[in-house]
């Protein structure tokens, strides 16, 4: 009998590039890839509690496997014709002198018994200034194809223009028929840009995925051995509002055969989200929060792109837990082992204690809004932070939270991007007013220091567990006195 239910806890994300660009344990040297580094990415993650791994078979514009539709010939001879005098990247070279990456993937998962996903990019644009290891002829010939705000920042393709949607079908069609694969996710968060607004209406957007995600099903029926059902999984924006704007209909995308849904903030852990309204319109359906290395980016130091606060143990804790306690069936674990950008071993003794509901729900908690630093094109989503604040203003923030009943203190953190010393603040939580206390670095230890400021950043505030209840909490922050300010980031710990 074919199940009915995707049976899975944990996701693994593999995006690949992780494997010569992070200071992996496996990776020797960054000039060259092999199997056997793919094959050091998977047992990594063996036996640790991960259902089902995913590769993301790079951008998605090479194929890095046998195509038949773009053979390794034509993209060697555009290659030379378009980069003369350069060097394709390690993981092209492999996939041009013979390499099959996906192949490698699936083999290794089979051996280990791991399930194993193909995760594709939908719409994921080559860099500027590395298009000769993002790009290919398709994409590089069809600037007509394109929308998007600005050159330098991201064109996509239009999904609005059938050639578009046929030439992505295409190549999931061809690692279907080719590969044994256990299910796919239609990954729509790479890039959250698929068509021109002025162009198009939200009935037409949601039209266009809808059918194009039935056809995915069928291709999965297809091709799937008797007796088995391929999953089907979308990652989509963790909150609705995004979603007119990508054609994301969740309820229609659900009845046209998606068997699993990954709520994801892009590339940042998030605990805040819509989890708990989407698992109420889709009873029934394996619904997975997203975790990633980091809570946010560019916290203290300017427009540095490549500052990251990095998510600790707590918050991916309270994370897991909040999410099971909303109606998640799971996590999905996304770039987790770019911790390694910072010299930090990922967490990976974390995943075997997100399975287990009853041991998350006695562990201290770390709740967190930060300012996510990516913003949806074509949407007015921008999140709660940052937050502007004027001498004498009030600004109300709510945060769903799911605390337990050993929690003896509490700990409510404000964090500009200015110095706040000369400053005057005040909280309250449910309508409690919050003491003034010192600054505190770690109530609940963690190795990290990357982008958490400084002490004169932060105003602190003793929160007693009593006043905070299970479900959305009201906290109303005033700047009292002092220059203006943003906050940038608030976090509470329960302990």
């Amino acid at each position: 009998m074919i199940a009915k239910k995707a049976p899975f806890r944990i996701l693994w994300s593999n995006d690949t590039t992780h494997i010569l660009s992070c200071y992996t344990p496996y990776r020797r040297d960054r000039s060259t890839f092999t199997a056997d580094k793919m094959v050091a990415s998977i047992d990594e993650v063996t036996g640790i509690g991960v259902d089902v791994q995913m590769l993301q078979p790079g951008f998605g514009w090479i194929p890095w496997y046998e195509s038949t539709f773009y053979t390794r010939a034509d993209h060697a001879r555009w290659f030379e014709q378009r980069f003369p005098g350069k060097d394709p990247d390690p993981f092209t070279k492999y996939w041009l002198e013979g390499g099959d990456i996906v192949g490698d993937f699936v083999a290794r998962c089979k051996e280990r018994e791991q399930a194993c996903f193909v995760s594709m990019r939908m719409n994921h644009s080559p860099f500027p200034g590395r298009e000769e290891a993002t790009s290919s002829r398709f994409y590089d010939e069809h600037p007509d194809y394109r929308t998007g705000p600005a050159p330098k920042w991201v064109c996509s393709p239009n999904w609005a223009i059938p050639e578009v949607r046929e030439h992505r079908f295409t190549q999931i069609r061809e690692m279907c028929e080719r590969y044994d694969l256990d299910g796919f996710e239609l990954d729509f968060m790479r890039y959250p840009l698929y068509f021109d607004p002025k162009a198009t209406n939200p009935m037409q957007r949601r039209a266009i995925m809808t059918q194009f995600v039935a056809r995915v099903r069928r291709l999965l029926d297809r091709t799937a051995k008797p007796g088995r059902r391929r999953w089907l999984c979308v990652r989509v924006p963790s909150e609705f509002e995004p979603h007119g704007a990508l054609g994301i209909d969740l309820r229609a995308m659900v009845d046209a055969g998606v068997d699993m849904v990954n709520l994801s903030c892009y590339y940042f852990t998030q605990q805040q989200s819509d989890l708990a309204r989407i698992c109420a319109m889709l009873p029934g359906v394996p619904v997975y929060l997203e975790v990633t290395y980091c809570s946010s980016r560019n916290t203290t130091e300017g427009q540095r792109s490549g500052v990251r606060r990095l998510s600790t143990d707590h918050q991916l804790y309270t994370a897991a837990h909040l999410a099971r306690q909303r109606g998640a069936q799971g996590m999905s674990l996304f770039n987790f082992v770019y911790y390694r950008h910072y010299r930090h071993e990922p967490p990976l003794a974390v995943i075997e204690r997100m399975r287990d509901p009853k041991w998350l729900a006695e562990q201290p908690q770390w709740y967190f809004l930060d300012a996510h630093g990516f913003k949806y094109w074509q949407s007015d989503y921008r999140g709660p932070l940052p937050q502007e604040f004027a001498p004498a203003q009030t600004h109300a923030f709510d945060l769903d939270m799911a605390p337990t009943a050993r929690a003896k203190q509490g700990l409510l953190r404000l964090m500009a991007t200015e110095d706040m010393a000369t400053s005057d603040w005040s909280a309250k939580m449910n309508g409690t007013p919050l003491a003034a206390t010192e600054f505190v670095p770690a109530p609940l230890a963690h190795p990290y220091t990357s982008a958490i400021g400084t002490p004169s950043q932060y105003a602190c505030f003793v929160c007693p567990p009593a006043c905070i209840k299970n479900g959305t909490n009201r906290m109303e922050i005033t700047l009292r006195g002092g220059k203006a300010m943003t906050l940038r980031y608030l976090d509470l710990m329960l302990w």
